[in-house]
């Protein structure tokens, strides 16, 4: 049950969360306002540009969405499970994730388009980290499955039956700290331009720190 859970996991959901926040604003703000941290708009905008016969647009979209499916795959590779728990090697996917981010600023900063391909496969890698967190869906990189569980759980406690009080505030915090993530990317992104992702590197490579030490304490 998720009651027995430890609260660690929910405040690291709210600050991976954060961080795919922020990675996304700087996304939009650069990127010709597409997202990387989900593919639902990038799909969207891939179909308008095989309409419009933009071969090159539509094949650097397809690349943004393959290396997000990459991204996926390295975190199967690297942690092998699906199911959230202390132990498994999420410190190892972190710091591939902040590799992934430092790589993807040198080359925006150069003008390779391609630094959004190695963004997106970094927000892949975060998503697929916490697939699933004691039965619950959990993705901390977008917030539409968490505003539709949130709705019908409060469609279900009209209808007189519980709610698990302690899911809601999850998906509450990982919605708040994606929102509060876009705010700081945004701000960092009119300052520092594509450097304000180096923000985002130093959160995960911390982030990677603290649960390598939650994780030696359990052991």
């Amino acid at each position: 049950m998720m009651q027995r859970l430890p609260r660690w996991v929910e405040w690291g959901g709210f600050l991976m969360a954060l961080n795919a926040g922020f990675i996304n604003a700087v996304g939009v703000l650069g990127f010709r306002h597409q997202a990387v941290s989900h593919l639902t708009g990038i799909s969207t905008f891939f179909s308008i540009e095989i309409m419009q016969g933009d071969g090159l647009q539509a094949l650097h979209l397809l690349c943004v969405m393959l290396f997000f499916l990459l991204g996926a795959m390295l975190s199967g590779v690297i942690i092998g499970h699906e199911a959230l728990k202390l132990g498994h090697q999420y410190h190892w996917a972190l710091w591939l994730e902040a590799g992934l981010l430092a790589a993807a600023i040198l080359l925006l900063n150069t003008g390779w388009h391609s630094g959004q391909w190695l963004a997106s496969a970094a927000c892949g890698l975060q998503n697929a980290m916490t697939s699933t967190y004691s039965g619950a869906v959990v993705r901390t990189t977008h917030v539409s499955g968490l505003f539709t569980d949130i709705g019908i759980a409060l469609g279900l406690r009209l209808r007189g039956q519980a709610v698990d009080k302690r899911r809601l505030t999850l998906y509450l915090l990982l919605i708040g700290g994606f929102v509060c993530g876009g705010v700081l990317g945004a701000c960092s992104f009119m300052r520092w331009h594509f450097n304000a992702l180096w923000l985002p590197v130093g959160h995960v490579a911390a982030l990677s720190l603290l649960y390598f030490s939650l994780r030696h304490r359990a052991a």
